[in-house]
């Protein structure tokens, strides 16, 4: 008969949620784990679309920044007291990327964009949630890439200062060429080919 092994600790939640600080302390967590309304949010094993349109970006992003800007991967954001997500992509100040510490997380400030590449066990967050607390956060540029058929597609937002939501500016399918946060190009049929 198979024993189940007791819970670990940090997986019982305070009465009142987890906080960031608390958060950051916990040790064992598995990978990707986030803070999303102070509970914690496991993700799914990652698919080779996830993983290839994420590394894409992350290079194309990073090449064609300007030098004041670097991107980075699936680093920890803190929004808020009980807001701690970790966007698949993020493009940052150059200070923010080399400051060594914290060295675990980022803060609103350094982003100027976050991307999410959506899976089934993340539609509602990276559709949603993820996009109203980027926004309430003030990080002015919102990529959110699908999977629609085999065929990537990024749906590209800018914040609108007048509302305080992300505005839809375009919907990108094999090439994505946009000026802001900086001009660049993608060839997003380049996914399906990063299979080495």
């Amino acid at each position: 008969m198979d024993t189940i092994a007791p819970l670990p600790d940090w997986l019982i939640p305070p009465p009142d949620g987890f906080t960031v600080d608390g958060f950051l302390r916990m040790e064992g967590l598995p990978r990707h784990t986030e803070l999303i309304d102070g509970s914690l949010v496991f993700a799914a094993p990652q698919t080779k679309w996830h993983s290839r349109v994420i590394t894409l970006l992350l290079e194309e992003l990073d090449a064609q920044a300007p030098d004041e800007l670097r991107a980075d991967r699936e680093m920890t954001v803190i929004l808020a007291k009980r807001q701690a997500p970790q966007p698949d992509v993020l493009v940052v100040t150059r200070d923010a990327y080399e400051r060594q510490a914290p060295s675990t997380h980022y803060f609103p400030e350094d982003l100027v964009l976050a991307v999410e590449a959506v899976t089934p066990d993340s539609e509602d967050r990276d559709r949603d949630t993820k996009p109203r607390k980027y926004a309430a956060a003030g990080i002015r540029h919102f990529w959110r890439v699908e999977n629609d058929g085999g065929r990537t597609v990024v749906y590209v937002y800018e914040l609108d200062p007048a509302t305080g939501g992300y505005a839809l500016t375009g919907i990108h399918r094999d090439r994505l060429a946009v000026t802001v946060p900086y001009a660049l190009t993608i060839d997003l049929t380049q996914v399906g080919r990063r299979s080495r």
